[in-house]
């Protein structure tokens, strides 16, 4: 009985313990959270003092030109950092290196051995992805077919005349036909030409790919003692940079790539691209310039002015067109000339022998004359058909007079 009330007690005194703890910590629990929340309430107040301040912060007006990374262009170079560094930029042309054959391409690759070997300065290749904008081709294209629409009229129109004339060879006929054939191949394939541009145009997706080598120069290259002033240190940069792209496009030919140096309106146009891709695609540097983006304001021109040039480009115009026209006309009344000095040629041939005859009648008697000329009129009739009155008849007809010999 002793060790059942001893095992009692102690169990009574650890479950005393054990509530005891569990206040304990029930206490500590809720102190700790009612010290939270003035803590909440304090970030609170800090977070909506930090949106105020931030209402009421000014900002500083900032030039563009700090956030670009160049200066301006200048002399076909980019400015940058102040006249610190200069760069010039080579535009390449791509080659189809998967379309040649493998001693075309170990060419290639021994030429770009050779170019990498003959670089003594760092360089940068950049790629840019333009959309190509078929609009100025298509407005070229519609210039051009304009001319030749008129050249196949013309020559329509020259070979409806020889045939409605009637005195034009077979042969003649036949040449005119041809070239008017040709004009018309021309005419026809200008017009598919500008429907399928057209139909590409259609197309957003028309990419092109330009590919360029940038070449830098720093002036620190002058040496830390150099009292040259800007400059002259944009002319030595000039000289420099320009002797180094040389360089690059004379070693990038061996591998059949020709290269160009950028002036300063590509460099323009490529920094144009480069920070305005979107704009770019629809409204280029062209457009862009001429809608006078760098102008604040413009005026119109003067009405009576802007009419006389009208008439001007007129005038040109119809002066070109008559011209065109008086030169073809000349044209074929030559060509009617020969025509129809080709056909009296026999004629011409019988009485130059009857003079050549005549002349020499007494070298070779004059009974041999006169039968060498009637042979010679026989012939001439017989090769026309008809009695002599029928030869001088159709002579009359041709509007020639017909010539007698005197015996």
């Amino acid at each position: 009985m002793d060790s059942i009330n001893l095992l009692t007690m102690i169990l009574t005194i650890v479950l005393v313990i054990m509530l005891v703890l569990l206040a304990i910590l029930g206490i500590m629990y809720m102190s700790s959270k009612m010290k939270k929340k003035p803590n909440n309430t304090a970030e609170q107040s800090n977070t909506e003092n930090t949106r105020i301040n931030k209402k009421l912060k000014t900002y500083k007006v900032e030039s563009v030109m700090d956030f670009m990374e160049f200066d301006t262009v200048v002399d076909n170079m980019i400015s940058q950092k102040d006249g610190k560094r200069y760069i010039m930029v080579v535009e390449c042309q791509g080659i189809n290196y998967d379309l040649m054959s493998e001693v075309e391409k170990n060419s290639v690759e021994a030429g770009f051995i050779q170019f990498l070997n003959t670089i003594r300065h760092p360089i940068q290749i950049y790629t840019q992805t333009r959309t190509v904008n078929l609009e100025s081709s298509l407005q070229t294209y519609r210039t051009r077919m304009k001319d030749i629409e008129l050249e196949f009229q013309k020559e329509q129109m020259k070979y409806n005349q020889m045939l409605r004339s009637g005195n034009y060879t077979q042969e003649q006929l036949n040449k005119e036909l041809f070239e008017l054939t040709k004009q018309k191949n021309l005419y026809d394939y200008g017009k598919d030409i500008i429907y399928n541009t057209e139909k590409m145009s259609l197309n957003k997706n028309v990419l092109n790919k330009k590919y360029y080598i940038v070449i830098p120069y720093f002036v620190e290259e002058l040496g830390e003692d150099n009292h040259y002033d800007k400059i002259e240190q944009r002319n030595m940069a000039f000289s420099e940079l320009y002797t180094r792209a040389q360089s690059v496009v004379r070693t990038l030919s061996v591998c059949g790539i020709n290269g160009k140096v950028l002036n300063s309106n590509e460099l323009v146009e490529l920094l144009y691209v480069a920070y305005n891709r979107d704009e770019a695609e629809v409204f280029g540097l062209d457009k862009a310039l001429k809608a006078g983006y760098d102008e604040l304001y413009s005026t119109a021109p003067d009405v009576i002015e802007k009419q006389m040039k009208t008439l001007d480009k007129e005038i040109e115009q119809e002066g070109m067109e008559r011209a065109k026209e008086k030169i073809l006309q000349a044209r074929t009344e030559k060509e009617k000339a020969l025509q129809e000095k080709q056909q009296n040629k026999r004629d011409l041939i019988d009485e130059l022998a009857k003079l050549i005859i005549q002349e020499n009648s007494q070298a070779v008697g004059d009974d041999i004359a006169e039968e060498a000329i009637r042979q010679i009129e026989k012939e001439k009739m017989e090769s026309e058909g008809g009695t002599k009155e029928n030869v001088q008849e159709k002579k009359t007809k041709r509007g020639r007079k017909p010539r007698t010999v005197s015996k």
